[in-house]
């Protein structure tokens, strides 16, 4: 592991809400139970990197509504948005400052918006293979 802080490493930040409505397994019946599902998933991500981000990483997964309440594990720091989740997304791309920023999201304009702040963009095939 590395000596870094978390304001050091490269920034993964996963669009939750994106990311679990991506795949019909009636996440939408628990979108709190879903959203943890995928922080679970999202761990080894913070070793590993994902797409052409290099880890380890500090990696972010943004919440919103009903997936709210969702506790941060050691290696994903959950975000909740208490508005719009891709607005929080935008800010943390935006204050990423230097370092590489990754956004997982199939959001389009979500994507158009963190592109215009320097982060790159994959979709949410990254995380979940």
């Amino acid at each position: 592991m590395t000596n870094a802080t978390d304001g050091d490493l490269p920034l993964l930040i996963v669009d939750g809400a994106n990311v679990v409505g991506s795949v019909p397994d009636g996440w939408w019946r628990d979108r709190r139970g879903a959203a943890e599902r995928l922080r679970d998933r999202l761990v080894p991500f913070a070793r590993s990197g994902a797409g052409e981000l290099a880890g380890p990483v500090e990696l972010v997964l943004v919440v919103e509504g009903a997936a709210r309440g969702v506790p941060s594990v050691p290696g994903v720091r959950v975000e909740e948005a208490p508005g719009s989740g891709d607005d929080l997304i935008v800010h943390l791309a935006a204050t990423a400052g230097l370092r590489p920023c990754l956004v997982v999201t199939a959001d389009r304009e979500l994507r158009r918006r963190v592109q215009e702040h320097g982060a790159d963009v994959t979709g949410p095939r990254t995380v979940l293979t």
